[in-house]
Order: structure tokens, then C-alpha cells, then sequence
């Protein structure tokens, strides 16, 4: 029998950037909220403290940071007819576990969205006409524009201390910024961090293109920096251990660093770790949560009621829980109803690598996780599709966030798997390469969802989530020509060889090799409930008092990492539960 806790107003299922932000905010308006993470507390210190951070055995192979998948993970096929297998290893994409979540581990590339990305649909009906959308793709507007999210986006940028330079500020093109982004109110939080050597190269190779080079803007600090919440960041010091790893330097924005520190002084907020969520109870009309059951540490039933349900949980585990929870009809791809599940999208990357001689020293073992240089020409309403021949569009950058011996070393084409002839290339390679990445958009599909797994369980006796996703031949279209583009700009700085990894004609999704943590979708925003889970303030349209936030709620992938649009939606939806529910709590859109 669970043990009942007593009511809160607000239980939050998941510690990472979206439940931090609900957690801070929600306290800010007084209410009192539990947060559940299924994970380990961790904290800057001692958690990632050097030396032990930077082992990349415990970091890069034995995944310290990331979920168990011996207790829960997905299972993955290619089409609804085929059979899913479990995702045993870490592979394609590295869910996190513990306070921060990913957002402890992540790079810290933070991009705001274009404005066209957010009415992705009705530009391509615009500029092409319906018929140039093929008739199983299901891309939606986003319910909600920029001009809408431009100051939580900027909210989230001052929090995480981002590094940048401006490219529009109030209507007005700034020099050495990005011409094509969305006008904002001010420049970035903190300037560009320095450029490493494949960066610097990419600014004169892409003008040689005629291209519009700028800073990525990164979540990783370029000075000292204190956020709006008082917490303090330092320099970067380019260790070149930013992905898969806790910062050491607290200077990778993460909601341990920048936003935990303030929640943990507050008594209207409550932390409690190795606590696994199983469900989300509802009342007997299925339309109000009544808070939700979850296993403490020591596996005891317990349920904690609560006036308001938020699931921060991982994308992924957000849309399971509302399935395992009845939240909401499941999608069917068959009669194509319902909307739990429906489109599940990802990121399209592909990598092109640099080999030079040994006067060229570019030295892959420094590293910085979000800085480098990128470029918009071939992204949103710059590309022209119908000349590419695809829907979507992407970025070519030049990003190093740190090589080592157990990660990887690139190695030149033709180069031997094994032996001396393996030896040298490594010695000849490993100072004297670095990568440009290629990261498209992914569009979503009728076929492609999320469901319950009929067959596999979790360690707790609950389905496992069930993804059903393959690269479409747009994808594979939009990866051969920016991988080709990404090929001519490199040739401009004539290296001694390269190699590029363009999806080829009927390349299947592979799940065992990493691509990115980019998934996207499945319980997805919309301005109408037959065709979206959440409405505009990513409230469930059939229980109001659950609200979902996450990548879930992208109803397709642009070419950007999502988690800066992830943040600015975030802060978007509490001001939307402090402004209008907490007020007349209920349907914040009419259905």
C-alpha cells in the first residue's frame, strides 16, 4: 500500500533546465513544490571535481552520467510492421539521470530558433505550394511565434551567462553577428569566447563561399559572469571536457550551476532524489491529476497529491508517462487519431573531417563545448528547397569540444583498423585534423511515433516506450547536399585529405552510433487538439492541470540544438501558469 505525503501545489517530475525553471519560477510565486528526480543528487562540487570529471573511461564509456538502461530504456524499430529490439547500449542519443539531467552533460550550444522555423509549415505552403510537402509529412506551425518567445529566450540566455554576438538587435543588423536571426531586444549575455584554429579557418573559407559566418552562440562562459539569480560562473578554460561531462569550472551553464543554488535555499521547495515516477494518478473523470506515484530510494509505493502536475522529465519519458498515465488518446498511425506519440522527430548530422600536415597544429584535445563558428545560408528562408529538392534546412559549423584517446581519434580515409600503419596515422593525425559538422533539420511523418512496446517491460513492470522512426528520403536529400557544400568550403583550405559521412539512398537509422540527444516531438503543442497534445502553453488539452515541457512539444526538428528553444518555452509557460492559471485555474485555450 503507498505511502500518502501530504498535498503541494506543485509536484515537478524532473531535475533538469525545464523543471529548474518551473521550480524557480513557481516558488517565485509562492507556491510550494516537490520536485522528484529519478537520479542522484549532484552538485559542481564534489560531483564533477578534478581530477575525477575528466575520466573519460567513467565519463565516455561507463556513462557516470546517464541513465541506467539495464532499468528503463526504449525500444526502437524502423517501421510499424517491424519488430523493436531494446536500446542496450548508449548509442544514438544519451538521455541523462540525476540533478541536471542533460543539462548537466550537454555541450552548451544554445540557439534561439529562426522565426520562420516557428511557421515552418505555412513559409513552405507559401514559397512552394502544398504539393511540395509530400503527403506523409506532418510539419505544423508552432502555435506560438517569435516575437512571442523573444524575451523568455533572452531570459534563458542571461541565466545560462550565453556567449555571442548579436546579428539583429531591435530591427537593426549588427556587424560580425548573424544578418538572417530574429530581431532581439539586446546583444548576448557575455561576447564570443575565442576561436580555436578550425574555427578561425571556417570564417574565410565560408566568405569565400559567399556565406554570412558568426560565433555560435554557447552557453559556456567567455567572462566572469553573475546571472539575474545571483549566480556566479567563470571563465571557460578550454579543457575539452564539456560533452558527457559535469563542468568543473562552473562555467558550462547547467541548472546545477546556475539555478539550483537559489532553489536549495528556499523552504517552499522540496528535492527528492532516487525517486522513480511510475505515473500520473488521475481522478475518476480522467480529466484532473491528483498528483502522481513514484518508488523512493528504498522502492517503497508513494504518492505525492499536488494541485498542479509538471513533467520535466527527458522528452522521451515525458511522452511515456503520458501514456502509461492515460493523458490524453494514444496516436495510430493506421486511422491516423489520436495525438500521444505522433510526430517523433530527430536531428539530421552528418561530420566532414579535416586531415593537414604538421605545420598545421589545431591541437584536438582543447576544447570548448558550444563555441565555434557557424553560418546560416543554407537554413530556414535562405535555401531555396526547391532548388535543393528537400523541406528544411541546416548549418555547417566548426565546433571542437575536446578529442581524447577513449572518445576517438580521426583518422584519414584508407588509413588500416589496426597495427603500426593505425599507430602512425593517429601520431600524424591527432594534432594536425579537426571536424566541420553538418546538422539538418528533421522533418516528421505519419509512420514515424512513439507508443507502448507490447512485449518489453521496465524494471518496474511498465511497458517500455516504443519509437518507430528511419531516415525519410527527404533526409537523406538534405544530408548529401549540405554535406557536399560542407565539402566544397573545405576544400577551399586544402587539406592533405577528407572525409565526409553523407547518408546514402536507403540508409537506415542507426542506433549504435551517437548522432546527437536531439529528440524531438510526440507529445507536441498545436492550435488544435485533434492534431497536438499540449495547447500553445504546453497545458494538456484533456487534463489542464499538467502541463508538459520539453522537446516534446516540437511538432518537427529545425537545424539547431533544441535547448534554447526548449528554455525560452520553459520560461513561456510559467509566466503563463503565474499570469492566467494560477488566477482561474483551467483550459487556458478553448478547445
Amino acid at each position: 500500500m503507498a505511502t500518502v505525503k501530504p498535498k503541494v501545489d506543485a509536484v515537478i517530475v524532473g531535475m533538469g533546465w525545464t523543471g529548474a525553471i518551473m521550480a524557480k519560477e513557481l516558488t517565485d510565486a509562492g507556491l510550494h513544490v516537490v520536485a522528484l528526480e529519478r537520479g542522484a543528487d549532484r552538485d559542481t562540487q564534489p560531483d564533477f571535481a578534478y581530477p575525477r570529471v575528466v575520466d573519460e573511461l567513467e565519463g565516455s564509456v561507463h556513462r557516470r552520467y546517464l541513465q541506467s538502461l539495464a532499468q528503463e530504456t526504449v525500444t526502437i524499430r524502423h517501421a510499424p510492421g517491424d519488430t523493436a529490439v531494446p536500446y542496450r547500449q548508449m548509442g544514438s542519443f544519451k538521455p541523462g539521470t540525476g540533478v541536471g539531467g542533460a543539462g548537466s552533460h550537454w555541450s552548451g550550444c544554445h540557439f534561439r530558433p529562426l522565426p520562420e522555423d516557428l511557421k515552418l509549415r505555412s513559409n513552405v505552403e507559401q514559397r512552394y505550394g502544398r504539393g511540395f510537402i509530400p503527403a506523409d509529412m506532418t510539419i505544423q506551425d508552432f502555435p506560438v511565434g517569435y516575437e512571442d518567445l523573444e524575451p523568455h529566450l533572452d531570459m534563458f540566455e542571461r541565466v545560462c551567462g550565453t556567449s555571442g554576438k548579436a546579428g539583429v538587435i531591435n530591427g537593426v543588423v549588427q556587424e560580425g553577428g548573424n544578418p538572417f536571426e530574429g530581431s532581439r531586444a539586446r546583444d548576448y549575455a557575455l561576447p564570443p569566447n575565442p576561436n580555436y584554429l578550425g574555427a578561425e579557418l571556417f570564417y574565410g573559407a565560408a566568405r569565400e563561399m559567399g556565406w554570412h559566418p558568426y560565433p555560435i552562440p554557447a552557453s559556456n562562459a567567455s567572462r566572469p559572469y553573475t546571472n539575474p539569480y545571483g549566480c556566479q560562473m567563470g571563465p571557460c578554460n578550454f579543457c575539452g571536457f564539456c560533452s558527457d561531462y559535469g563542468c568543473l569550472n562552473y562555467s558550462k551553464a547547467s541548472p546545477n550551476a546556475c539555478i539550483l543554488p537559489v532553489l536549495r535555499q528556499r523552504k517552499e521547495f522540496e528535492l527528492r532524489t532516487h525517486a522513480q515516477v511510475l505515473k500520473v494518478n488521475l481522478d475518476s473523470s480522467g480529466k484532473k491529476a491528483t498528483g502522481v506515484t513514484y518508488l523512493d530510494a528504498q522502492g517503497r509505493e508513494v504518492e505525492q497529491p499536488a494541485d498542479l502536475v509538471l513533467l520535466c522529465a527527458f522528452s522521451l519519458y515525458n511522452v511515456h508517462l503520458m501514456l502509461l498515465s492515460g493523458i490524453g488518446q494514444a496516436y495510430d498511425p493506421q486511422s491516423n487519431t489520436g495525438t500521444v506519440g505522433r510526430n517523433y522527430s530527430y536531428q539530421n548530422l552528418n561530420r566532414v573531417v579535416l586531415f593537414f600536415g604538421k605545420d598545421v597544429q589545431a591541437n584536438g584535445f582543447i576544447g570548448n563545448g558550444g563555441a565555434g563558428t557557424t553560418m546560416d545560408d543554407l537554413n530556414g528562408k535562405q535555401l531555396d528547397n526547391a532548388a535543393a529538392g528537400f523541406v528544411g534546412g541546416g548549418i555547417i559549423w566548426a565546433r571542437q569540444p575536446g578529442a581524447g584517446p577513449v572518445r576517438g581519434i580521426n583518422v584519414p580515409p584508407g588509413t588500416p583498423g589496426w597495427g603500426s600503419p593505425w599507430k602512425q596515422a593517429i601520431v600524424d593525425s591527432f594534432r594536425h585534423s579537426f571536424y566541420y559538422e553538418v546538422q539538418g533539420a528533421c522533418m516528421s511523418y505519419r509512420q514515424h511515433y512513439l507508443s507502448l512496446d507490447p512485449t518489453y517491460k521496465d524494471g518496474f513492470g511498465r511497458p517500455l516506450l516504443r519509437m518507430t522512426f528511419d531516415w525519410h528520403d527527404n533526409e537523406i536529400r538534405a544530408s548529401q547536399f549540405l554535406v557536399d557544400k560542407a565539402m566544397q568550403m573545405s576544400k577551399v583550405l586544402d587539406p592533405v585529405a577528407i572525409s565526409g559521412d553523407a547518408k546514402k539512398p536507403g540508409t537506415h537509422y542507426n542506433i549504435t552510433n551517437y548522432q546527437s540527444t536531439h529528440t524531438c516531438g510526440g507529445a507536441i503543442m498545436g492550435d488544435d487538439p485533434k492534431t497536438s497534445t499540449l495547447n500553445r502553453y504546453l497545458q494538456s488539452w484533456d487534463v489542464p492541470n499538467v502541463f508538459v515541457i520539453g522537446a516534446n512539444a516540437f511538432p518537427q526538428n529545425n537545424g539547431y540544438n533544441p535547448t534554447g528553444l526548449v528554455g525560452g518555452l520553459a520560461y513561456w509557460a510559467a509566466a503563463a501558469i503565474r499570469e492566467q492559471y494560477l488566477k482561474n485555474p483551467g483550459p487556458l485555450v478553448q478547445a
